[in-house]
């Protein structure tokens, strides 16, 4: 029976690639000498520190440009708030998602049923899998998800014949 997995899966080796090349930048640009700006990458949170929020708003202008360059989409990232640390310095933690919430899961296989097409949507983990009978149906589906869940940078995989 023909299937595809609906998925919300950032490529981790650019974004981490993205993440060094900013740093090598910042640390190259005659506007950041001498200051606190850096940003660097654990499992999957970014974050940025400088002396001034508008500095923690250049490095992430940089930080954009890199993964745009790098084919990742900017939808990825989970912003969190500016905070302060000791001294003058702020900082700034960005989540990169991975995986589909289930809030997000749930929309998507109930639009998937309330598009009248002759296909199921099962919730697998952070996954969402459809199956059906004919692969123009799937297709059918595909486009359905992608119009109406443009806010989420899903993709889709395993596509089964």
């Amino acid at each position: 029976m023909p299937s595809f997995d609906t998925v919300c899966d950032p490529n981790m080796v650019e974004v981490k690639n993205a993440v060094e090349n900013t740093a090598k930048e910042i640390g190259t640009r005659f506007d950041f000498k001498g200051t606190a700006a850096a940003i660097e990458i654990k499992d999957k949170e970014i974050t940025l520190t400088g002396d001034a929020d508008f500095q923690l708003q250049q490095v992430m202008d940089i930080l954009v440009a890199k993964l745009a360059k790098r084919n990742v989409d900017v939808r990825f990232l989970d912003k969190g708030d500016v905070q302060k640390m000791g001294g003058d310095k702020v900082k700034q933690v960005i989540k990169v998602r991975s995986g589909i919430e289930s809030e997000h899961a749930k929309k998507i296989q109930k639009l998937i049923k309330e598009s009248k097409l002759k296909v199921q949507a099962a919730i697998q983990g952070d996954v969402v899998r459809v199956t059906g009978t004919k692969r123009d149906d799937l297709q059918a589906a595909m486009a359905a998800v992608r119009k109406d869940m443009a806010d989420l940078p899903l993709s889709f995989t395993n596509f089964r014949d």
